[in-house]
């Protein structure tokens, strides 16, 4: 398998690889059972609420939240907010509104989860199971998150199924796509010393190709521990 394109040869064969290793490690590969809620977390990728609409037609779960406001980096795409828009996205592909429930403040991960929750409960719904729909290379953090805030639900993880390669072609732009790969390792590494996840582990040759592609100069999305 090659990277994506003669046109786009900034990243070379190596950095595919060790891209290709922490773009499986982020994935969680849990086998898709029934939920009591789904919660569609916001982003810039309008494929986190077309796959959660897609697994409520398959009868995966009876109600869902979209979650999430605005970020620097979605305010362009999504002008009403993250949330508002994965609701009326997920409406033109045949989910009924009274399945929807919006959380149109969240700023982050956390938030994600916590207003979640709340506005979950605010409907006298109280799951014991949680299906988080993300981008793929999100689904681990979202997990460690999840299990740090609300311990008490079994939750699993989905994502739209789509290989590196594929991704990167939706999103255009094969540099940022390795920097967004590498931030989300960082802040698996980092976020439960913060007290913000569960410690995750991560396999030496996950943890050899983020520091190669860390050296590479894939840095744009790090936070400053």
């Amino acid at each position: 398998m090659t990277g994506p394109t003669d046109t786009q040869r900034a990243v070379t064969e190596e950095q595919w690889r060790d891209a290709r290793l922490i773009w499986d490690y982020h994935q969680m590969h849990h086998e898709l059972r029934p939920a009591g809620v789904a919660i569609g977390l916001g982003s810039h990728d309008l494929g986190v609420a077309t796959t959660t609409a897609e697994l409520y037609r398959a009868g995966l779960f009876p109600a869902l939240v979209f979650t999430g406001g605005n970020s620097p980096t979605t305010a362009a795409r999504f002008p009403r907010g993250e949330a508002v828009h994965y609701r009326e996205h997920a409406l033109s592909l045949g989910v009924p509104d009274e399945a929807i429930l919006l959380e149109p403040n969240a700023a982050n991960t956390g938030h994600n989860i916590t207003y979640s929750r709340q506005v979950l409960a605010d409907a006298g719904i109280n799951p014991a199971t949680v299906l988080l729909v993300s981008k793929p290379y999100m689904e681990r953090r979202s997990y460690a998150t999840a299990r740090k805030l609300w311990p008490e639900v079994d939750v699993r993880c989905a994502s739209e199924p789509l290989e590196l390669d594929d991704y990167v072609k939706s999103i255009g732009d094969e540099k940022l796509v390795l920097d967004m790969l590498v931030g989300d390792l960082q802040r698996v590494i980092e976020y439960p010393k913060l007290g913000f996840a569960i410690e995750q582990d991560v396999p030496e040759d996950v943890h050899a190709a983020y520091e190669a592609l860390l050296t590479a100069g894939f840095t744009s999305r790090l936070i400053t521990p």
